[in-house]
């Protein structure tokens, strides 16, 4: 069978704001969606992501059913499923409204796979999108970007093992796992040094039917392309990660868990750029500034 041509879908937010319109007493879903920020899917299946068809994307019904964080706003004139929308008129959110984001500890190349599989947890409240700021509180010490895969988990999955668990993957994305070196030394558990706020940037979209397999990654900072491996560098691969979690927890819609960093960083400051690649994913770039 042939492999189906990866598709994009990004979740997004029109540059202009929707039209104002008179107060009413209807209570349905679509109203209450209204009354919060947008937020709208889109698919694009140009194997070309740069030219003209891969910036003109089609507006499609979430893809998280049954997500009350990840549902479509409401109607909106030129944003109804099945309208064309071109790139330029929004701006791309994080890909997804997690409940839950993981990494994996030690998971860098086969000494990883040599201890115990061990994940750590990431704040929801950490994740941002493409193009905003990672702010870096003072004093907080080294911290460095890591690029890694993502996976976007499509359905409600406990208890998978190797022969379903890609079933339960909607597609991949980029994460940079955001790390302070001196907090993860002191906290033995992670939590205050990767769970900062702004410490999870992810998109800038989800790639589906992606071969994951030997994709390269790395990290650019201000422009200077740092070491890069591979995916195939990674100890625990994606399906033993998934069957490994939901061993002991339920993974939901829209979650992230991210799979490790095999390749070099250094250190980010105000100031800085940071943009996260993978191959057949694309590029995720980030300004660093220091927080308010």
């Amino acid at each position: 069978m042939t492999p189906a041509r990866p598709r994009r879908i990004a979740r997004v937010r029109p540059l202009a704001p929707a039209p104002s319109s008179s107060p009413s007493s209807d209570s349905s879903p679509d109203s209450d969606k209204a009354q919060l920020p947008e937020q709208f899917f889109v698919a694009n299946d140009a194997a070309d992501f740069a030219g003209t068809a891969g910036r003109t994307w089609k507006v499609v019904e979430s893809p998280f059913p049954g997500s009350r964080a990840n549902a479509g706003s409401g109607r909106r004139k030129g944003w109804e499923p099945g309208a064309e929308v071109l790139e330029d008129s929004f701006t791309f959110l994080a890909p997804s409204v997690p409940a839950n984001v993981l990494g994996m500890a030690h998971n860098t190349g086969q000494a990883g796979r040599e201890l115990p599989a061990q994940a750590f947890h990431k704040a929801a409240t950490s994740v941002i999108g493409p193009g905003e700021a990672i702010e870096l509180p003072a004093g907080i010490g080294l911290v460095e970007p890591e690029a890694e895969l993502a996976v976007v988990v499509g359905r409600t999955a406990k208890n998978l093992t190797l022969d379903d668990a890609r079933t339960a993957v909607l597609g991949y994305t980029i994460g940079n796992d955001v790390t302070a070196r001196k907090l993860q030394k002191s906290d033995e558990l992670w939590l205050s040094a990767k769970s900062q706020d702004t410490f999870t940037p992810a998109g800038p979209w989800i790639v589906t039917g992606l071969d994951h397999a030997d994709l390269p990654v790395g990290v650019v900072h201000n422009g200077t392309e740092l070491p890069t491996a591979s995916t195939a560098d990674l100890g625990w691969k994606v399906d033993e990660i998934l069957v490994y979690l939901t061993s002991f927890m339920t993974l939901h819609p829209g979650d992230l868990v991210l799979t490790g960093f095999p390749a070099a960083s250094a250190g980010i400051q105000p100031g800085d750029t940071v943009t996260c690649r993978v191959g057949g994913i694309g590029e995720l770039s980030n300004p660093v500034t220091a927080a308010s």
